[in-house]
């Protein structure tokens, strides 16, 4: 009996709206995040007071602001930072901005602290009337309510921690975004409820079996568009991410542009494409496992890249495959062990398989796997990154690619091509996050990009998923680094590129961003037969 293939993914199904709460306000530890208007900067600051409410009146704090304003100015640089620091807020910034920091946090923290603890149902979000706001500083905010005004900081600590997974938005909240300014403004309309009203449940995970919920939420949106928050899913790569989009894109969300699956007695056939970056590691996540994806996807064929596998671990790997999933065919690269590698695992049993193209130079890495099926040829490919410092570029674009597309363009003289994979190339500016800070980047250069062009969509290939979806934001890879997958800061660098004889038969050329266990994502074709 074989086992399953342990893939790491987590949390397939993920509920299309949840409750949001204000990633900064952390009643908990007495944290307060609101975005002030400091004449000189935007400053998100914090409260860390260990004093019970009752013991701060208002004027004795106001006269203490009027103190500090005084005496702020007679301390030295380093003297004003360890001083905000102390109270979690930022010192970024010249000795005037500093002391103009001071006097502002001092003057607005306590109206600011009580009116977020004596309005128990909502915290208004002051607005930022279109003031242009850095990305690094623009936080979206929403209303946290509260089943009671807590007296003092030690019953709100206990509190709030078991109240924070039960806490909802509130459905008036609206969040504008507009133009190339990156600033969200927030505004909370927030209505009294009786405290006998039910609130809905959370919805469930329906692979887990477990709450899913949600405590912050995260807009990185260029565009014009106004939207209800409580319409808004939670999945990062549902808001629009570029640093220069163009009016007519949109976010590309599975959930919405997926078509209808066909028909039963409807004959066609369903790949997958992973990088997997590393299967060995993959195995080791006991999150999820590949029978889950398989059960939600059906899939017929799945292409894996850059598995790092020696030979010696192919033979282990194959006795845990799948039921079902019994032709697999694995390539390792030999020149440098644990380095790139490519597979394809398959429920119908193939006509033939090669492995390269043919060339000792380009084969000895493991980079491509070509299978052929009935109706088609299907290419797992993981074409080389230029490196750092560009130092492949040339290879990359001289010899790979050109021998590449000469062998699958002797395979297209007998039947359709299917190449998919991991290529190394975001080909438009549509693809990436910010082009600009990357035209000399691996994947991104005009070499590359004039190349994937010239070597592959002028000889009569089609990016499948660019057809489908011709002004839509989608990526398939994220840095680790700066949470590129968080706030969806991507590139698409995956593809199936399809013989043009075969492309009006694609029904779907999809993107599974919610799938994790890797730095890509899975991407996935359904072809009518």
């Amino acid at each position: 009996m074989n086992y399953t293939l342990n893939l790491g993914f987590r949390n397939f199904l993920i509920p299309q709206r949840i409750g949001v709460i204000p990633k900064n306000l952390k009643i908990g530890a007495l944290n307060f995040g609101i975005s002030r208007r400091m004449g000189c900067q935007e400053l998100s600051s914090s409260s860390k007071s260990k004093c019970s409410l009752s013991s701060q009146p208002e004027e004795t704090t106001a006269e203490g602001a009027n103190n500090n304003g005084e005496t702020s100015a007679g301390m030295t640089v380093q003297e004003l930072k360890t001083k905000l620091r102390s109270v979690g807020v930022p010192t970024a910034g010249s000795k005037d901005d500093l002391v103009c920091t001071w006097n502002k946090f001092f003057s607005e923290e306590v109206d600011e602290f009580q009116e977020v603890v004596e309005d128990e149902k909502s915290t208004r979000v002051n607005d930022v009337h279109g003031e242009k706001v850095s990305k690094r500083k623009a936080k979206s905010l929403s209303a946290e309510e509260h089943a009671e005004v807590m007296s003092t900081v030690n019953s709100v600590d206990k509190r709030s921690t078991r109240r924070a997974k039960q806490t909802h938005a509130d459905p008036n909240i609206t969040v504008e975004t507009c133009g190339h300014m990156q600033s969200r403004v927030a505004k909370t309309k927030s209505k009294a409820k009786s405290n006998t009203k039910k609130e809905p449940p959370l919805n469930t995970n329906k692979v887990s079996g477990k709450k899913a919920t949600c405590l912050t939420s995260e807009v990185v949106s260029e565009t014009c568009n106004k939207m209800d928050v409580s319409e808004l899913p939670v999945e990062p790569w549902t808001v629009l991410a570029h640093k220069k989009p163009q009016k007519d894109w949109i976010p590309y969300n599975p959930r919405t542009m997926r078509p209808p699956p066909l028909a039963d007695d409807a004959k066609h056939v369903k790949l997958m494409s992973w990088n997997v970056n590393g299967l060995r590691a993959l195995l080791k996540l006991e999150s999820f496992s590949a029978l889950e994806l398989a059960q939600r996807e059906d899939f017929d064929v799945l292409c894996l890249q850059e598995t790092k596998l020696q030979e010696k671990d192919v033979e282990a790997i194959k006795q845990r495959l799948l039921e079902g999933y019994e032709n697999s065919f694995w390539t390792c690269s030999v020149s440098k062990l644990g380095y790139s590698g490519t597979a394809i695992i398959s429920r119908i049993p193939p006509v033939s398989v090669r492995y390269g193209v043919g060339i000792s130079d380009h084969d000895n890495e493991g980079r491509l796997v070509t299978t052929e099926f009935d109706s088609f040829y299907l290419i797992s490919g993981y074409v080389p990154n230029s490196g750092d410092g560009l130092k492949r570029l040339s290879y990359r674009t001289t010899e790979w690619d050109p021998t590449l597309s000469n062998y699958v363009k002797e395979l297209e003289k007998s039947k359709p091509v299917i190449l998919t994979g991991d290529l190394n190339c975001a080909h438009q500016e549509i693809d990436i996050y910010n082009p600009a800070g990357n035209k000399r980047s691996a994947g991104f250069t005009i070499e590359e990009r004039m190349s994937f062009e010239e070597n592959f969509l002028k000889k009569g290939f089609v990016d499948t998923f660019r057809k489908q979806h011709p002004n839509v934001v989608g990526y398939t890879y994220w840095g680790f680094r700066h949470g590129g997958r968080k706030n969806n800061r991507g590139w698409r660098l995956d593809y199936f590129l399809v013989s043009e004889s075969i492309a009006d038969k694609v029904h779907d050329s999809f993107i599974l961003p919610d799938v994790t266990g890797s730095d890509h994502c899975p991407i996935g074709l359904v072809l009518k037969l």
